[in-house]
């Protein structure tokens, strides 16, 4: 199941969510080429990532922010990315540029200490911004419910996309991690369930101020949980690839 688009068109350029999808993807690659050199990206990883032992001692106290810009590779940078890119120009559009990069900024503080206070023993470094993003997935949950988002379901080689309300997709998606993070040890999955608990909490408290200030259950009530612009549609468009009828002959072998 992987949300690939909303139906909330923005009513301002996203330069901030732009701009931080940016940052990820410039130094990402600054260091992709070392990636599967195991020394140095371990002595990357330990000088920019969280390692929750570093802060229990007191080091490194500036990585619950540096580590939200890091990811593990080409994948986990690619998911983190589509998703900042559909929920995040909504609440970039409602809060303005500055505060939306405030907002961004400490939901990823916000889930990089939650997941630390989870395992503040572990040495296993935290990287990526899904701590972050799943604040902006909270903050949107709370302004914009009923909007609809793509999603793609696939099986195998099957695959099919629905579109459905955000209330369901991020609903889901949280339980998930609730399910997942309450089941696993902290660290020890390969995905910081916690850190994405967190963000999504954090991100949703921060988010209230924004709701509030739109006129709280009474912009709920004029929208009925639906985006403040017409709902963009999409459509399948033909593919102008003629198709080519098969000229075999029956008596012609398969080589």
């Amino acid at each position: 199941m992987l949300p690939i688009r909303d139906h909330n068109p923005s009513g301002r350029t996203p330069y901030v969510t732009y701009s931080i999808i940016s940052i990820n993807c410039i130094i990402f690659f600054s260091y992709w080429g070392n990636i599967d050199d195991p020394q140095i990206i371990n002595e990357f990883f330990s000088s920019w990532a969280l390692i929750p032992y570093n802060l229990t001692q007191g080091e490194d106290l500036f990585t619950p922010i540096t580590s939200i810009f890091l990811h593990a590779g080409i994948l986990h940078l690619a998911g983190n990315m589509l998703f900042l890119h559909i929920f995040g120009d909504n609440l970039e559009d409602q809060m303005g540029h500055l505060g939306f990069l405030v907002f961004y900024l400490l939901s990823g503080i916000g889930a990089s200490i939650i997941y630390y206070l989870t395992a503040p023993l572990s040495p296993i470094p935290l990287v990526g911004a899904s701590g972050a993003i799943a604040g902006v997935m909270g903050g949107y949950l709370l302004l914009y419910p009923k909007a609809r988002v793509d999603v793609l379901f696939f099986i195998l080689i099957f695959f099919k996309i629905f579109s459905l309300r955000a209330w369901l997709v991020l609903g889901v998606w949280f339980f998930l991690q609730l399910a997942n993070g309450t089941m696993l040890m902290s660290g020890q999955s390969g995905v910081a369930y916690w850190a994405h608990i967190g963000g999504f909490i954090v991100g949703s408290i921060l988010c209230l101020p924004t709701f509030l200030k739109l006129g709280g259950f009474k912009f709920w009530i004029d929208s009925s949980g639906h985006p403040p612009y017409p709902e963009g549609d999409y459509e399948m468009v033909k593919s102008a690839i003629p198709k080519v009828k098969s000229r075999l002959s029956k008596k012609s072998p398969w080589t």
